[in-house]
């Protein structure tokens, strides 16, 4: 007879990893014999899905198969899966680091290759790839950032990477070569109509399609629109009409006002949006969330893990965001493209990732993320990019323009009033999705055809 004593838990093992699929757990223990009650080897106890014993098994025994080394050839077999799988998953880190390395290392020859144009556009081509790998890459960091850390606080973090991106990108933009004063205007214009127009219009038809309509909270939407809609209309609109300068630009002392006004309001509904009111930026009650196969495929590490590699992942951009505005630049040079292009194309940078993000939480009916990632994205945007913007102006003492007119001005000021009218009861539908698709596809005919 034989007496079993419980000493620890072991291996924790999947169902597929073992012979049979009733096996779930095991439990290691010591076997004692009765006479005199010395141990003898470990073995492993094992339950099926009831609860009940359906098998033990020493760890060595001669008429049996060694459990030792079973459990530890899985526990191999895992670690190097998880291993390869990791360096899989980060393939555009190494990617990243050696793009750096190579423009870095030969100064500004490769970027300022204005003769050759098949050369300007692999250049050009090369980084804007790279960038935006790894500002997905950012994205899905931060994205894991938010499972652990809840919301809005994961959406947060996602929402002022990016925008750092956008702010290095225009920054270096406007200080690169001849002074660009509309390319600020342009790219924070573009932020807003992609963002507001083309993914909000995504998300809304991709999650009508799959589930009806969709419900959001409504104070939390609120909340958004005013505070955009304020400082979209006194940085973009205003500007027309003032009298103190002309062509559309502000004086020192109206910049000064508005970098103030701009950065205090942002702080302010960023305290609402974390502390206050957090409730107002939850997923409403009434969303019955699923979950998608991203979601599922989403590996979930530690915030040691997630919070240093999204940071590299940013100093990648960055790096990488000065040397893309130089060819950037020339490319609009040398083709004869509009102005407006190169503004759109670093909003479309820097909005692709948190789109993938809105249109993913979309299809798991989480709308109200959805609207936390698109929405926060425009207000970080005005808040923080045109006090940056305005800044390098009164530094450097270059004129920067704001003033959106022409066809562009109608077009935003309906397009707010569009959102105020589709985000007026907490649940939405495929129309709604339609019409702001429609004024994207007005601002992308306007860009080539003004």
């Amino acid at each position: 007879m034989e007496l079993w004593r419980v000493c620890g838990l072991g291996e924790q093992n999947d169902a597929s990893a073992i012979t049979t699929k009733a096996l779930t757990a095991a439990l290691m223990v010591q076997f004692v014999s009765t006479a005199s009650l010395t141990s003898v080897p470990y073995g492993l106890i094992f339950w099926d899905a009831n609860g009940s014993i359906c098998s033990i098994r020493r760890l060595h025994d001669f008429n049996a198969a060694d459990m030792i080394a079973l459990v530890s050839a899985h526990r191999d077999r895992k670690r190097d899966g998880n291993f390869s799988t990791l360096i899989r998953a980060e393939l555009c880190l190494f990617i990243g680091l050696g793009t750096v390395s190579i423009f870095f290392g030969t100064g500004s020859r490769l970027v300022e290759i204005v003769a050759h144009p098949v050369g300007l556009i692999v250049i050009f081509l090369w980084l804007f790839a790279v960038i935006l790998w790894s500002a997905v890459s950012v994205a899905r960091h931060a994205d894991c950032l938010a499972i652990k850390w809840g919301e809005p606080y994961g959406t947060l973090v996602l929402t002022l990477s990016a925008i750092t991106i956008e702010v290095v990108m225009v920054s270096t933009a406007m200080l690169h070569g001849e002074n660009n004063p509309t390319l600020g205007r342009d790219s924070i214009f573009s932020v807003i109509m992609i963002a507001l127009a083309g993914f909000v219009g995504l998300v809304l038809l991709l999650g009508g399609l799959r589930h009806g309509e969709q419900y959001y909270n409504l104070q939390g939407v609120n909340s958004y629109l005013n505070v955009i809609m304020t400082l979209a209309v006194l940085c973009l609109v205003l500007p027309n009409f003032t009298t103190t300068t002309g062509d559309s630009t502000f004086s020192a002392e109206q910049q000064i006002f508005l970098i103030v006004v701009s950065i205090i309001l942002y702080a302010i509904f960023l305290l609402i949006q974390t502390m206050r009111h957090r409730g107002y930026f939850m997923e409403s009650e009434q969303a019955g969330v699923t979950a998608g196969p991203a979601h599922h495929l989403l590996r979930v590490q530690s915030t040691a893990f997630h919070a240093p590699m999204l940071l590299l992942y940013l100093v990648i951009v960055i790096l990488l965001a000065e040397k893309f505005a130089i060819p950037l630049d020339n490319s609009i040079e040398k083709f004869g493209m509009p102005q407006e292009f190169g503004g759109a194309m670093i909003a479309a940078l820097v909005l692709t990732p948190e789109g993938i993000g809105a249109v993913q939480a979309t299809l798991r009916n989480q709308l109200q993320r959805s609207i936390n990632i698109l929405l926060g994205s425009v207000l970080a945007t005005i808040g923080l990019t045109i006090p940056a913007v305005l800044t390098i102006s009164l530094v450097t003492k270059r004129p920067v323009t704001l003033g959106v007119h022409g066809g562009n001005l109608p077009l935003l000021l309906l397009t707010l009033a569009v959102c105020v009218v589709t985000f007026t009861s907490r649940k939405t539908n495929i129309l709604q999705g339609c019409v702001h698709l429609l004024l994207f596809a007005v601002f992308v005919l306007l860009i080539f055809a003004p």
